[in-house]
């Protein structure tokens, strides 16, 4: 069949197998031009492993140091006239890449949610890897079912204690209008610290600590974003930022878990980029446009892979004491120093008082957001050939 692009807003309905792989090889690509990770993990748990940061920390420890990894992830498999979702190609791709030099990469489809995949992982630990090193959780999901109660949270976009009215931008029109958002009752949000809050990564640590499948000195992570002040009603302050919080919770508590067997735990923040999750949160388009711009032209821009291989690189693996690590007071590790930086936030500021519809793209590079969004489902890759008849069903 020929895929195109199908876009609704925040969403590609479409994913592109040929280009999706196209994508992780580049990424693969970035991580061998860089120097290798010498003290790098050896045998790697990924929860969120086929999109954005997850994927790139599986690449990043794949190819960066001879890991091997497992992954988990759910995504949509491929039917005879219907796409997989980007996350599923992007697992095959990656596989394919592990498997050619030598390194196990094996992956489960599932809800990390649950019990039974917890079970499922577990097992496949014992019988074919053994104790992981590291621990990665970069799960992004808008509902939880928590496994003890069968209760379903849902989480919500919202600020905490008044109303926002802010610019935000129509992606599908190119539009800059102003958006109102209702603050979010207490019921909301619980209901989001319980999705994207710390508890559910303590489980899975515990989980493995008594399986006896955490490595002496392994080390987990999970990943985190605060932004500047234009996000802060809808991110950094809001029922999002109240999760958030929580994850800051459960890393103290897995480190003084983990602290028997010299294992830590950290929150790292990371930068704003394009990906399916901050597709979804309104003002965060118009943000990161804008940031794009600014960061591209001093020359600090990053993306997912380059994020990833700088905290690995720099921060994780180099031998550095604790406490020279780039920690705030809550011991986060900021991987957004370039993000915040007083003269790029300055410009940022700027910008956001004077963009508007005529002015877009001039003002920001929307059209670096529109290629990097499309890109995330395979698209817009000059090797690809995109008038090519494909099989959507890629094994």
């Amino acid at each position: 069949m020929l895929i195109i692009p199908k876009v609704r807003g925040f969403v590609c309905t479409t994913a592109h197998p040929v280009g999706c792989e196209a994508h992780v090889q580049e990424q693969i690509s970035y991580v061998k031009r860089q120097e290798r990770i010498a003290n790098g993990p050896k045998k790697v748990l990924v929860i969120g492993a086929s999109t954005g940061y997850g994927l790139a920390s599986r690449i990043t420890a794949a190819f960066g140091s001879n890991a091997d990894t497992l992954g988990i992830f759910f995504e949509k498999e491929p039917e005879p006239n219907r796409t997989a979702s980007a996350g599923w190609y992007n697992t095959v791709a990656f596989e394919k890449a592990a498997k050619a030099e030598g390194l196990y990469a094996k992956s489960v489809n599932g809800d990390a949610f649950s019990d039974a995949i917890k079970e499922k992982v577990i097992q496949i630990l014992k019988d074919e890897v053994g104790p992981v090193d590291l621990v990665i959780y970069s799960v992004a999901s808008p509902r939880r079912t928590h496994p003890k109660t069968q209760y379903t949270a849902k989480s919500v976009l919202k600020p905490i204690g008044q109303t926002v009215t802010e610019k935000t931008l129509d992606t599908d029109k190119a539009e800059v209008k102003t958006i109102t958002i209702e603050p979010a009752t207490p019921e909301e949000i619980a209901d989001t610290v319980q999705v994207m809050g710390g508890e559910d990564w303590e489980m899975w640590l515990q989980a493995l600590e008594e399986a006896n499948l955490l490595a002496k000195g392994c080390k987990t992570i999970s990943y985190t974003y605060i932004g500047a002040k234009q996000t802060w009603p809808i991110y950094g302050k809001a029922a999002i930022g109240k999760a958030k919080e929580d994850l800051d919770r459960a890393a103290k508590a897995l480190h003084h878990y983990l602290s028997a067997k010299e294992g830590t735990a950290y929150v790292a923040v990371m930068k704003a980029i394009v990906t399916q999750a901050s597709s979804a949160i309104p003002i965060m388009p118009l943000y990161i446009s804008l940031l794009y711009k600014v960061m591209k032209e001093n020359g600090l821009h990053e993306g997912a892979i380059e994020q990833i291989y700088r905290l690995f690189a720099t921060q994780l693996f180099n031998n550095k004491p604790v406490d020279a690590m780039k920690r705030d007071e809550a011991g986060r590790i900021r991987m957004d120093d370039w993000e915040l930086r007083e003269d790029i936030q300055e410009k940022v500021e700027d910008l956001w008082a004077k963009v508007d519809t005529q002015n877009l793209y001039e003002m920001t590079d929307f059209k670096g957001y529109q290629a990097d969004f499309l890109k995330l489902f395979g698209f817009g890759f000059s090797s690809v050939n995109y008038e090519a008849d494909v099989n959507p069903e890629v094994f």
